[in-house]
């Protein structure tokens, strides 16, 4: 299991591939590295509802696993995503503020923010 963290460039549509009903959707997800690279990262069957609510320019981190497969003396990887999350500065900024200074409270009942310390 690993993690690819970037900027979503393309949100494919729900496909049906074969006749048992499998359905897969692709997510591409462009890394923000010194090399940054366009990885393309398969939804399956259930999984594909997750990728609903992310659109074009949102940053996400996805948890996938790396599948491989041989056809015709060819082998082939794939990316097959099971989780997404927003890496967006809005949700960042959120979890900053939370993570903002400690609040005491003293026996009296009186908030001490470790901001308002004098020193």
């Amino acid at each position: 299991m690993s993690e690819v963290i970037g900027k979503v460039i393309l949100v494919g549509n729900t496909e049906e591939v074969g006749q048992n009903g499998f359905t897969k959707r692709v997510i591409v997800v462009e890394t923000a590295e010194q090399y940054p690279q366009k990885l393309a990262i398969d939804f399956v069957k259930d999984k594909t509802s997750l990728l609903d609510k992310f659109k074009v320019g949102d940053n996400v981190s996805v948890g996938i696993n790396l599948r491989g497969s041989e056809y015709n003396g060819r082998y082939f990887v794939n990316l097959q995503g099971w989780k997404i999350n927003s890496n967006d500065a809005e949700t960042t900024a959120t979890v900053k503020q939370s993570a903002k200074a400690p609040v005491d409270i003293d026996l009296l009942g009186r908030i001490d923010s470790a901001d308002d310390m004098p020193f």
